[in-house]
C-alpha cells in the first residue's frame, strides 16, 4: 500500500508492508514496515493481535537462574521491588526476548543513564548503591525478585521456579499499557 509520508509530506511516496506471523508465547503478531522512497524515513512495528489472560510472573533471582528466558511484551511492566526499580510501558515501548541476566543489565544501563542526568549527590549515591547491588546479584552474591505484569498476557518468565498467576482486576486497573486510550465521558 502507498501512502503520503508524514515527514516530508510527499504524496504516495511511502510504501507500507504488513504481514502476520505466529510466534511462540506471543501468538499471532502483525509486523509492519513503512519506508518513504523520497526522504528515506523508515518505521517498523510489531503488534500482538491476540489478547491472552492478564498475567504476573515472579522469579526469585540467584546465580542458578540468571539464564532463565524472559519474554517481555510492549505492554508489560517489569520490576525489581527490593531495589525500587520499575519499567512501565510507554507509547514507544517495545518488547524483547532476553534472559534474567539481560534484564539486570537493562536495569543497570537505565540506572547509569539516570545517574548522568541528576545533579544532587544523594541521588547519585542512591544510584551507585543500586548499581553495586545489581552487580552482587549478577555475581551470585545476593538475590532479588524479578516481576513481570502484563495486562494482555504476552509476557513470560520461562523457568521451573517462576511463579505465575492471573492478575486481579484491581491490579490490571493500576497498570500502564503503553497505549493511548480515549474514553467517553
Amino acid at each position: 500500500m502507498k501512502i503520503d509520508c508524514p515527514v516530508c509530506e510527499c504524496k504516495n511516496s511511502m510504501i507500507v508492508i504488513t504481514k502476520t506471523e505466529n510466534i511462540p508465547y506471543f501468538g499471532e503478531i502483525m509486523e509492519s514496515t513503512a519506508k518513504c522512497h523520497d526522504c528515506g524515513y523508515k518505521h517498523s512495528d510489531i503488534m500482538c493481535l491476540e489478547q491472552k489472560e492478564p498475567v504476573r510472573y515472579e522469579l526469585k533471582v540467584d546465580k542458578s537462574n540468571l539464564n532463565a528466558r524472559v519474554i517481555r511484551s510492549q505492554s508489560a511492566t517489569i520490576s525489581i521491588p527490593e531495589l525500587g526499580l520499575k519499567v512501565e510501558p510507554g507509547p514507544r515501548s517495545q518488547g524483547y526476548v532476553s534472559n534474567v541476566e539481560g534484564v539486570l543489565t537493562r536495569f543497570h544501563d537505565a540506572v547509569i543513564t539516570a545517574m548522568n542526568l541528576v545533579e544532587d549527590e544523594q541521588s547519585k549515591e542512591n544510584a551507585s548503591n543500586i548499581l553495586k547491588e545489581l552487580e552482587r546479584v549478577k555475581n551470585g552474591e545476593d538475590t532479588v525478585t524479578v516481576i513481570i505484569e502484563d495486562p494482555f498476557g504476552h509476557s513470560i518468565i520461562i523457568h521451573e521456579d517462576a511463579l505465575k498467576r492471573k492478575l486481579s482486576l484491581e491490579e490490571i486497573k493500576n497498570l500502564k499499557t503503553g497505549f493511548t486510550v480515549f474514553e467517553n465521558e
